[in-house]
């Protein structure tokens, strides 16, 4: 928790109670299914919750804004950007059932008000959003033909609404058919560590 405090020093009250409960929540829940690996639990803050916020520092929605995040797992990078940002509205899709009953269950726990949950794909997914953000979740141009239809024509932030993606390892030939459009963003110049040496946010205007 002080991992965040360290790079986010204007949290109100609810968020750094939101913030701080994520570690026990997570590790009671991925006791009876597992939706973190094991060796990555311990380190919940740095490896999942910051690496989420990574993407609050790459762009700061507006308040109205949608959000719509793409095979969201336990949660990432939905529930911590839900926090982080409580004036816009989430939509968190994964087509695993059980992950998204402990999505559901940390949420309403932690009482976040601005963020829906649903077991499905992207494919069967039919509004309409000002962004669609997710982590790791299938390669850019896959993931660009499936959500194309769900970006919003009506803009409303400082970046053009679009695809935000966190992404590790080499992305040059992931992102050629993309290189005159998309902006890519090293972690490792927002926060320090080894885990964020090779980690990145790839944004694409849709």
């Amino acid at each position: 928790m002080d991992l965040i405090l360290k790079y986010f020093t204007n949290l109100n009250e609810t968020q750094v109670s939101q913030f701080g409960s994520l570690y026990d929540l997570y590790v009671d829940w991925n006791s009876k299914i597992n939706v973190i690996s094991r060796k990555d639990i311990d380190n919940l803050y740095e490896r999942h919750v910051l690496h989420s916020l990574g993407i609050a520092q790459v762009i700061h929605f507006k308040a109205g804004t949608r959000v719509l995040d793409v095979g969201t797992g336990g949660g990432f990078p939905g529930i911590p950007l839900a926090i982080f940002f409580p004036e816009v509205h989430f939509t968190l899709i994964d087509s695993i059932g059980k992950k998204i009953k402990v999505t559901q269950e940390i949420s309403s726990f932690i009482q976040l008000k601005n963020i829906e949950l649903k077991h499905s794909r992207i494919q069967e997914e039919k509004n309409k959003y000002d962004f669609v953000v997710s982590r790791a979740v299938m390669p850019l141009a896959e993931l660009v033909k499936l959500c194309r239809k769900n970006i919003s024509p009506k803009q409303q932030n400082a970046l053009p609404n679009g695809l935000i993606c966190l992404k590790g390892g080499e992305l040059e030939h992931e992102i050629l058919p993309f290189r005159n459009t998309a902006e890519t963003y090293a972690l490792k110049d927002f926060f320090s560590g080894e885990f964020f040496e090779t980690k990145k946010i790839v944004y694409l205007p849709l």
